[in-house]
């Protein structure tokens, strides 16, 4: 592990803000994998359009592992930032558990999708479209407040580190 840098590289920034796209997508336009599961679990043939959304959810998930595993392997070997100074412990605590939890997610979603789409895994699926899912949605809520209370309270340069640099 390096010395702490004072901000995120362009290549981590650039991986960051993709994830947030890719992951912001498969979020937010769920909804051909959820019909095609339905369809599947029932029995029914699904058609060439909800086969190609499902798909199509499937490879942003796959594009997400992937950069995932570039993102935790550029943090080992560049680091990332240290917290700001003067920030309370406890702050300090919930960003490192917080952003632990962040890298797992970006794992064990696609990894479960894999398993429910690709291996048939419903009860995996099942855990991917729930509490995984919802979790990531309260982690981002968390993080944006925090990035927010950054930059407009405490006045740091976090919100700068992960954008100009």
């Amino acid at each position: 592990m390096v010395d702490a840098p004072s901000a995120f590289s362009l290549p981590q920034r650039i991986i960051h803000w993709g994830m947030v796209l890719l992951i912001g997508f498969n979020l937010l336009f769920a909804d051909g994998m959820s019909r095609w599961g339905h369809l599947v679990r029932r029995g029914e043939t699904p058609t060439a359009d909800q086969v190609a959304s499902a798909n199509i959810h499937a490879y942003v998930g796959i594009a997400i592992l992937g950069l995932a595993a570039l993102r935790l392997m550029l943090r080992l070997v560049q680091g990332a930032p240290e917290e700001p100074p003067g920030e309370p412990p406890l702050l300090k605590l919930a960003s490192k558990v917080s952003h632990v939890a962040f890298y797992a997610l970006f794992f064990a979603m696609p990894l479960s999708g894999i398993a429910a789409y690709y291996f048939g895994a419903q009860a995996v699926g099942s855990i991917h479209s729930g509490p995984l899912k919802m979790l990531m949605w309260v982690l981002i809520g968390i993080h944006v407040a925090a990035a927010l209370l950054h930059q407009f309270y405490w006045r740091t340069d976090v919100m700068k580190r992960m954008t100009t640099g």
